[in-house]
């Protein structure tokens, strides 16, 4: 986003943000920073809560007469294991509303509802509705006096719909209106919207390859030690039985699960049925407001597209298939490019084998390149800076357009570029300038969890550290590579790096080995 653009709530609120992420990155370092990690902790959230489920419904009585009971008689199971169960149950539905709406408001700062993401928008939006639900539906089943106060306000909130012909609040007028088949329906709601939601999760991440449904191990353990501290420090307990003839005084609420009722309660049933209609039919309406044009997509070069599969793998969003090459010649394929699915990231032309620059050849055509920034544009424009520098040492630096302006660390010994994404750099660009005198190159990836196209960190990480093809060749010599995790806003840490590299140039045999936070790279 431009510094001379006006002002926004999106700027503002992503600045803020991002200044949220640093804070967090510097607590639990970015690799485990529960922010950019949401919809991982999302469906763990999920996992845990059909984990407990099962095992809480093993244990359930599921008759209007027995609930009550046999929940209570969760608190009597040895060694706590009751109360472990319920605790987890109920805080990871906390959790998991939580990072959804943490998770729909980072997208929309991002402005992933748009363009490409519109798909994942669309679908993730009705999920939250989905949670609402059945969080609201597990309320009702202990059938005390919240179950009893949930269940009359949501009643009296839907009879507010029109085409209701007969109230519902009246199933709650007298105990023995609340027989076995209503707890019954409370059952399917509860169990049965999950299924859907699970569906739903499912078609959302569709069109994501590699797409993440657990976090990573250490930021997992975490959370589900804070959890199961939490359901044994901070039981969850019940309240008195539901008696319909009474009207329940002092409530405990669930402010994130529950907030709908106290707020109806304060304002109108018409207010709330408003405020709910009007923010998802908003949600919904943003990906088809007007939109900045979208970038360009990758191409295509049968004549120099092998069929290796390359671009396929590393995509991240699916938008690349294989199909028979038009030479005809027997088992050979050619990549083809979904333009519906394509973000313009580059991470395909990073993969490809073709963009490597060691052939004897005077223009470096790619088996699938970008039109905006073809990998020969960016190899003549190298050549010819390194041919024109004048530093001793001179040093290059490769950056992301959505980290870290490489521009900030432009200096006299210093070229800068700029790429779509770092996953768009093939490794092979390393060593052409160190070929052509280079004295060290810097590669800036996003932050761990922050990559703009989702997996150009990781893959660059991984090629760099030849751990995934196309990688830099083995006799590279590692002191003169340094690669630095910076996001945006990370100005400070790419120019760092930029020094530490200088400094390490003049006086390579002291240090073996490349350092730096997320990276390590042997020699």
């Amino acid at each position: 986003m431009s510094e001379h653009a006006p002002a926004s709530i999106r700027s503002w609120g992503l600045s803020g943000w991002r200044a949220l992420e640093r804070l967090f990155d510097s607590a639990f370092g970015s690799g485990l920073n529960p922010l950019r990690h949401l919809g991982a902790l999302g469906f763990l959230a999920l996992w845990l809560l059909v984990a407990s489920g099962i095992v809480l419904f093993i244990l359930f009585d599921t008759s209007v007469t027995g609930a009550y009971a046999s929940v209570e008689g969760l608190a009597r199971l040895p060694l706590g294991l009751g109360h472990l169960l319920r605790g987890l149950h109920r805080y990871a539905a906390d959790v998991l509303m939580l990072v959804m709406l943490l998770h729909i408001v980072r997208e929309w700062l991002h402005g992933h509802e748009r363009g490409v993401r519109r798909f994942h928008w669309l679908t993730g939006v009705p999920l939250v509705a989905f949670c609402f639900v059945s969080a609201i539906g597990g309320f009702w089943l202990i059938w005390d006096q919240l179950s009893q106060y949930s269940a009359l306000a949501t009643a009296e909130w839907l009879d507010r719909l029109p085409f209701l012909t007969s109230p519902l609040a009246r199933n709650f007028l007298t105990a023995q209106a609340v027989s076995d088949r209503l707890f019954s329906l409370f059952i399917f709601i509860h169990l049965g919207v999950p299924v859907l939601l699970l569906f739903g999760l499912w078609f959302h991440i569709q069109r994501l390859a590699h797409a993440t449904v657990l976090p990573p191990r250490a930021l997992m353990l975490g959370l589900l030690g804070v959890l199961a501290l939490l359901a044994l420090a901070r039981p969850v307990v019940s309240h008195a039985p539901a008696a319909l003839g009474r009207v329940p005084a002092a409530l405990q609420l669930d402010w994130l699960l529950l907030w709908l009722h106290p707020l109806t309660d304060v304002t109108s049933a018409a207010f709330t049925w408003a405020l709910v209609i009007g923010a998802m039919l908003l949600l919904l309406a943003l990906p088809w407001l007007p939109q900045p044009a979208r970038a360009a997509v990758a191409v295509v070069n049968p004549d120099h597209c092998s069929g290796c599969r390359r671009c396929l793998v590393d995509c991240p969003y699916a938008a690349i298939t294989m199909v028979p090459h038009p030479d005809r010649r027997a088992g050979r394929e050619l990549a083809q490019v979904d333009a519906d699915l394509c973000v313009g990231c580059g991470i395909c032309a990073g993969a490809c084998p073709s963009s490597t620059p060691f052939r004897r050849i005077e223009q470096l055509v790619t088996g699938i390149d970008m039109p905006q920034l073809p990998v020969d544009a960016l190899r003549q424009r190298l050549r010819q800076d390194l041919s024109r520098a004048t530093a001793a040492q001179p040093l290059v630096v490769f950056a992301c357009d959505h980290g870290a302006a490489a521009g900030g660390a432009a200096a006299g010994d210093v070229s800068t570029y700029s790429l779509l994404c770092t996953g768009q750099l093939p490794p092979s660009f390393v060593e052409y300038a160190l070929r052509d005198g280079a004295a060290g190159v810097v590669v800036a990836t996003c932050r761990a969890g922050g990559c703009e196209f989702r997996l150009g960190q990781r893959w660059t990480l991984e090629r760099m550290q030849r751990q995934r093809e196309p990688h830099l060749r083995q006799h590279i010599p590692a002191e003169r590579l340094e690669l630095v995790a910076a996001g945006p806003g990370d100005a400070v840490e790419l120019r760092a790096a930029v020094e530490r590299l200088r400094v390490r140039v003049h006086g390579l045999s002291d240090l073996p080995r490349i350092h730096h936070d997320d990276y390590t790279l042997q020699t």
